[in-house]
C-alpha cells in the first residue's frame, strides 16, 4: 500500500512521518475547517475544531472510496502557534480518535488568518488507494 521513507540515522518524528511513497488513485481533499456539513461552527474551542476539521476530511475520504489509513499528506494550518503547542495532548487524542494511529507526511504553519473568520484550523490533504 504505502511505503514510510525514513533516512537511515535520523530520528524518528513523533506523530508524523518524514516522507511516504504510495501508488493508486489519489485523492486529494481542499482545505478544510471546523464547521460541519451545513457550513456552522458549532464551536470556537481549537481542539473542538480539529475534531470537526478531522471528521471532515474522513468524510470527504469516504465518498470517494477512502479511508484515513489511505492518508500520506496533511497540511495543517493554525492561526496561533502557541496555542496549537500548548494543547498538543489534547490535539494528538483527537487525532488518534479520528484518524487512529496512521501518521502520514505532515507540515504544519501558522497563518495570519484563514478565509473563514471563526476558523483556528485548517486541514489539507492527500490520500492514495491501493489498487
Amino acid at each position: 500500500m504505502y511505503e514510510i521513507l525514513q533516512p537511515d540515522g535520523w530520528l524518528k518524528p513523533k506523530g508524523y512521518a518524514n516522507g511516504i511513497a504510495a501508488r493508486g488513485r489519489q485523492i486529494f481533499v481542499g482545505g478544510q475547517v471546523g464547521w460541519t456539513a451545513h457550513q456552522v461552527f458549532e464551536s470556537d474551542d481549537l481542539v473542538e475544531q480539529i475534531r470537526q476539521t478531522l471528521q471532515n476530511v474522513v468524510s470527504i475520504l469516504r465518498s470517494g472510496g477512502a479511508e484515513p489509513e489511505h492518508i500520506v499528506s496533511m497540511t495543517w494550518y493554525f492561526i496561533d502557534k502557541q496555542e496549537y503547542l500548548a494543547r498538543l495532548k489534547q490535539v494528538g487524542a483527537v487525532y488518534r480518535e479520528v484518524i487512529g494511529r496512521h501518521f502520514p507526511a505532515m507540515a504544519a504553519v501558522q497563518v495570519a488568518g484563514l478565509m473563514e473568520d471563526r476558523a483556528k484550523v485548517e486541514i489539507q490533504a492527500t490520500a492514495v488507494v491501493p489498487e
